[in-house]
């Protein structure tokens, strides 16, 4: 699984409307939700990409975000929209997720599960640029506490089926072998048994010529502390590059009137290239998401919606052909303060096809968690 997220949120290039201006004619009490920066996402459309996982954060960013970075990624408050040209500022952010993955298409390797919960600890380097626009700078770093498996990048196949066969046609049941056995049915069969504390960040860089176009780039590392189960020593690498472009404003809040002539405002097309390397410097694989959006606000809550194809291609060790699989992801926040914001995302993802080590059906991510920034 990864983390969007959440894509990011978007994100884990995953989540933003922290900032509130007074709506012209209505009471203070009144406001209308603007667009807020976060570790993911910026824009309603910009989330999504972001996110991790991701949610995910995996961000999600969180699996913020980004995944969000949701793995999941981290949410944020404040805008680079209400920066000068030549302004600056940073902000420390801190973000905790609670997060989980379901791997419900491996039904012969029992429906692996991984949970965790994050607290990333991070800072945002913003400056604005003409037009609106704005640059910045991401990173945030802090433990992981693993329960089941590690997370891991998207279409990660199972190989450890066929070197367990193998010891035991070769009659290695030794009390080793037969302790190892025990683990994987406890992580596999009955659960996610507490494992270990992993270390887990990101790095990105964020782009935004103007208000309905950003670019991004993300580097997402993930130290596994020790040999356990699958998991093997050493670090993971995730790559994502990513662009958005919202068609409207993002300003859609159907709480203050806002109808279905709005909804343009909130619509927007998110592509996404990811690539990621398992701790043994396994590639496992590439895929590249092109999925429309549509974001709004009731009240304070916003509500991000997205999904489309996922054209993914396995690394040789996996003996897979490339396919394109199906998903999408649901991004909810709601700002406590003007510091504080709640975040939660569900991404499902549906496989096209099966094979040794993999199997073809449906994966989840969820996580759920809050944001402080500074």
């Amino acid at each position: 699984m990864q983390h969007p997220t959440s894509r990011a949120t978007a994100g884990s290039l995953g989540r933003h409307f922290l900032n509130e201006i007074t709506h012209p004619g209505l009471e203070a009490k009144h406001i209308r939700p603007k667009k807020i920066s976060t570790m993911n996402f910026f824009s309603p459309a910009i989330k999504k990409i972001l996110i991790g996982a991701g949610i995910g954060l995996s961000f999600g960013i969180p699996d913020a975000l980004l995944t969000a970075a949701h793995s999941h990624g981290a949410h944020g408050g404040g805008s680079a929209q209400d920066l000068d040209p030549g302004e600056y500022r940073v902000r420390p952010v801190i973000t905790i997720e609670g997060h989980g993955g379901f791997e419900n298409n491996l039904v012969e390797e029992g429906k692996p599960e991984h949970y965790a919960i994050d607290g990333l600890f991070g800072v945002v380097f913003e400056w604005g640029l003409e037009n609106g626009g704005s640059f910045a700078i991401e990173a945030a770093v802090g433990p992981a506490f693993v329960w089941g498996e590690a997370e891991h990048f998207y279409g990660l196949v199972h190989e450890h089926e066929e070197g367990h066969d193998e010891h035991e046609e070769e009659g290695h049941e030794d009390e080793d072998h037969a302790e190892e056995e025990h683990e994987h049915e406890e992580g596999h069969g009955s659960g996610a048994p507490y494992r270990r504390t992993d270390v887990k960040g990101f790095v990105q860089l964020r782009y935004e010529p103007n208000e309905q176009l950003a670019f991004s780039a993300m580097w997402k590392p993930y130290y596994v502390t020790e040999d356990q189960g699958e998991d093997i020593k050493g670090f993971k690498h995730e790559m994502e590059f990513g662009a958005i472009y919202a068609f409207g404003d993002g300003d859609v809040n159907f709480a203050l009137g806002d109808g279905l002539e709005s909804i343009v405002d909130g619509i927007f097309i998110s592509a996404k290239n990811a690539t990621g390397w398992e701790s043994d410097n396994t590639y496992v694989g590439n895929y590249t998401d092109v999925w429309p959006g549509f974001g709004f606000n009731y009240d304070k809550l916003n509500v991000t919606l997205s999904g489309g194809p996922r054209f993914y291609s396995p690394g040789s060790y996996a003996k897979l052909p490339s396919r394109t699989d199906w998903g999408g992801e649901i991004a909810l926040e709601y700002p406590l303060s003007k510091n504080t914001v709640l975040f939660a995302h569900w991404e499902p993802m549906y496989s096209t096809q099966g094979g040794e080590g993999w199997g073809k059906g449906f994966q989840h991510h969820v996580g759920s968690g809050v944001t402080f920034s500074f």
